[in-house]
């Protein structure tokens, strides 16, 4: 492995097909397929007003970590605040998501894994 560089000012938006499942964007920063990397998977999540993250869960467990705005992100049932500087852990296969966002949240996400593919969603 060979260090890896990326600017998100260089990646393109991600969002699920599924309204659905959700209408927040994302940019994958790294992940097997996408860059030459292997046992991480990171991105930066953003939300606007108004706009969703459903429900879901995966094996992998999943760390948030807030860099803009604040928002309730629901694990188990219990809501959680995330705001700039606070990191969230996530276990594998909690229920989790923001219901609402009523700002601008952008927060910096990972998982233990090679790819983002790999990442098995199961939304409730």
């Amino acid at each position: 492995m060979k260090p890896v560089r990326v600017d998100q000012n260089d990646l393109t938006e991600e969002t699920w097909q599924d309204p659905a499942r959700g209408t927040l964007r994302w940019k994958t920063l790294l992940s097997a397929g996408v860059t030459d990397t292997e046992s991480l998977v990171c991105g930066i999540a953003l939300m606007e007003p108004g706009q969703t993250f459903a429900l879901h869960s995966h094996p992998h467990p999943e760390v948030y970590f807030g860099l803009e705005g604040a928002v309730d992100v629901m694990i188990d049932g219990t809501p959680h605040r995330m705001s700039p500087g606070v990191a969230l852990f996530i276990p594998g296969n909690a229920v989790h998501g923001v219901i609402h966002a009523d700002q601008t949240v952008r927060w910096f996400y990972s998982f233990a894994a090679d790819a983002f593919a790999d990442i098995a969603y199961t939304f409730a």
